[in-house]
């Protein structure tokens, strides 16, 4: 039998997923990886801790499925994104931890950019708004706060690279510091319609381009896991960010398709094909994954809070002892009562953009229970998602497109019926949760089964493709509209004037 082994380095654990041919889980493994936050807005992974558990699991998914690593046809890697990396080229040691995705320390410096003008021309070239969420300003924190990095940096000494590029340096005993399109665009360096480094945004940040990995198609030879790892010299074939990996995996191949992912935060994206659509309301555009050398794009929409609002009600709270438990809590009670949870711990993301929103509760009374505040947090994943998809129509219906007709999701809070109803009703249309859920690292899995021949297109990919489950709409629409209205005003008591 044929094995792909995706690896899925996540925000919050690393996973190892063994599948065969036809897309099924074969076997899976998981350790979670713990963040730490040394200062307010500021949030850190150790990179080796990155790498360690990712590699156990890679292990203990093969020695589970019982199968020697020479029966893997192909690896694939999916990751969280703009996670920034800064190592030694000669030793492989990290200079600092990783600053991951949700940090904000760059913010000064993304106000310095836009207050200079440089707003436009960045949108332009990489389809990103200037933000502290990208890879940038991250990586020139490191240069300007390491003693001796940048003079480092420029004599070629150092290595950046998000957390594809880092698991693959390991992974081939630093035989490749590569990454792929999906992840290069996320960094706000990378010119999406040219797919190579911006040598003008370069020299506007200071990062020397010596640090930066080469940049290859997601389906591609990127390199072979060293035999010492696995058991045997495996190929790396298919490396996807996350989002563009599940947009992938959902078999979301054409301009219109869209898919949202429910994790840490919650992440949709709409394919527009091969047309970099610009968006109007609050949305950017980035590339999608890519099987061969000609640039596909996507419009996206990014929530900073998403699932991880249930382990605020679980670790901050104290209002549940497991995430399993949030679904039964907010059953017991109608609706949230009135109850808004603005989950803006770390700003709002699209397509608000308010870095310094902070989190709210609004609408409590003295009936108001832990089970109304529990249903609240889950009915605050969906808002803030219906918000993304709105922005979407309304940036489709400005370029004379069709409107979206369904959402596929995927991701950990997918499974969660209650909010998946609650979501199809938000939004007025079919939402359809695939068989596979794990369609992050299955994308990563295709996408190195086509570069290897596994696969003959993505015509194939498409008939394996199956919906477990479809929830439709049962809200009146006028109702729904209502609903958005007061989300909107929450939002607006979460923004400090």
């Amino acid at each position: 039998m044929t094995y792909l082994l995706a690896l899925d380095q996540g925000t919050s654990s690393s996973r190892s997923i063994l599948f065969n041919a036809r897309g099924h889980i074969v076997t899976m493994a998981q350790q979670e990886l713990p963040q730490s936050y040394p200062r307010p807005g500021w949030v850190e992974h150790d990179p080796q801790l990155i790498w360690q558990t990712q590699l156990a699991t890679a292990r203990q998914a093969l020695k589970q499925a019982g199968i020697a690593a020479s029966a893997v046809r192909a690896v694939g890697i999916t990751n969280q994104r703009e996670t920034t990396v800064l190592w030694h080229r000669a030793t492989g040691k990290p200079l600092h931890h990783a600053i991951v995705w949700q940090d904000r320390r760059a913010e000064p410096a993304c106000a310095a950019l836009r207050e200079a003008g440089h707003e436009e021309a960045i949108l332009r070239k990489t389809g990103l708004r200037i933000d502290a969420y990208f890879s940038a300003t991250k990586l020139q924190w490191l240069l300007n706060h390491i003693p001796g990095a940048r003079a480092q940096a420029e004599r070629g000494e150092l290595a950046f690279g998000t957390v594809d590029s880092w698991l693959m340096w390991n992974l081939t005993r630093g035989a490749a510091h590569v990454t792929d399109v999906s992840n290069a665009a996320r960094t706000m360096l990378f010119d999406v319609h040219r797919n190579r480094w911006d040598e003008e945004l370069l020299d506007l940040l200071g990062i020397p381009s010596a640090l930066l990995p080469r940049v290859q198609p997601s389906a591609s030879a990127f390199g072979v896991v060293h035999a010492d790892w696995l058991g045997a010299e495996l190929p790396i074939g298919g490396v996807a960010g996350d989002q563009q990996s599940a947009l992938f995996g959902q078999a979301c191949f054409s301009g219109g398709m869209t898919k949202n992912t429910y994790g840490t935060g919650c992440f949709m994206l709409m394919h527009t094909g091969g047309d970099f659509q610009r968006s109007a309301n609050g949305l950017v555009t980035t590339s999608a994954a890519q099987a061969t050398e000609a640039p596909q794009f996507a419009l996206e929409g990014s929530v900073f809070v998403g699932g991880a609002v249930v382990q605020w009600l679980r670790d901050g709270l104290k209002a549940i002892s497991s995430s399993d438990e949030v679904q039964h809590l907010a059953e017991t009670v109608p609706d949230a009562g009135g109850v808004m949870l603005v989950p803006a711990f770390t700003g709002l993301g699209a397509p608000y953009w308010q870095p310094d929103a902070r989190g709210t509760i609004t609408g409590i009374t003295r009936g108001t229970s832990i089970a109304h505040i529990a249903r609240a947090a889950l009915d605050s994943i969906a808002y803030q998602s219906a918000a993304l998809l709105l922005a979407m129509g309304r940036d489709v219906q400005d370029a004379g497109g069709v409107p979206v007709a369904e959402l596929r999701v995927d991701g950990g809070a997918c499974v969660n019926d209650l909010l998946m109803q609650f979501q199809a009703d938000l939004l007025g249309i079919p939402v359809l949760r695939p068989a596979v859920v794990e369609t992050t690292a299955l994308g990563a899995a295709w996408l190195a089964g086509l570069s290897c021949g596994l696969y003959a297109g993505t015509d194939e990919l498409q008939s394996l493709w199956q919906a477990e489950r479809q929830f439709f709409p049962t809200m009146a629409p006028e109702r729904a509209a209502e609903l958005m209205q007061a989300w909107e005003h929450a939002v607006r008591q979460a923004v400090v004037a």
